[in-house]
């Protein structure tokens, strides 16, 4: 499947970077609506190593900051511009009903599904749901604040 924003154009729509960068590629994108995005989650991932070293488990702060990154990139998108470009910077929120239905591990493969809510003086709204295979792993609302 070809992605529609490969890694180097996804650090152009993120301000992220290693090792806070949860986003392989996006393979969809609805103007304006939804967007889905790859996390390849690997033992070389450096939270993996306190988390826990006898049975590594994704952190699910950290699978709530990929949907909210996923979400970054879809606003970004959707106005057009670009973080430090004269753009605005989303920062979270909020989180709001975060349900964790699955443990995530290394050879998993998430796949964040991001849909856009609504927007209201500078807040958005965005469902966000990952999945491993075609199992829930987490859901949630994410809040973020666009400052600029």
């Amino acid at each position: 499947m070809k992605p529609v924003l490969d890694i180097n154009e996804i650090l152009k729509h993120l301000p992220h970077r290693y090792p806070f960068l949860l986003i392989d590629r996006v393979i969809e994108y609805t103007e304006g609506k939804s967007l889905v995005a790859i996390k390849n989650v690997t033992m070389n991932e450096a939270f993996f190593t306190g988390h826990f070293p006898q049975q590594p488990v994704m952190p699910g702060v950290l699978i709530l900051e990929a949907l909210a990154q996923a979400g970054g990139v879809l606003a970004y998108k959707s106005l057009g511009t670009l973080p430090g470009d004269g753009g605005p910077l989303f920062l979270l929120a909020g989180i709001d009903n975060a349900r964790f239905r699955r443990v995530v591990e290394p050879g998993d493969q998430l796949r964040l599904e991001v849909t856009f809510i609504r927007r209201k003086r500078g807040i958005w709204v965005i469902e966000g749901s990952a999945f491993v295979d075609s199992e829930l792993a987490c859901s949630a609302e994410l809040l973020s604040v666009q400052r600029g």
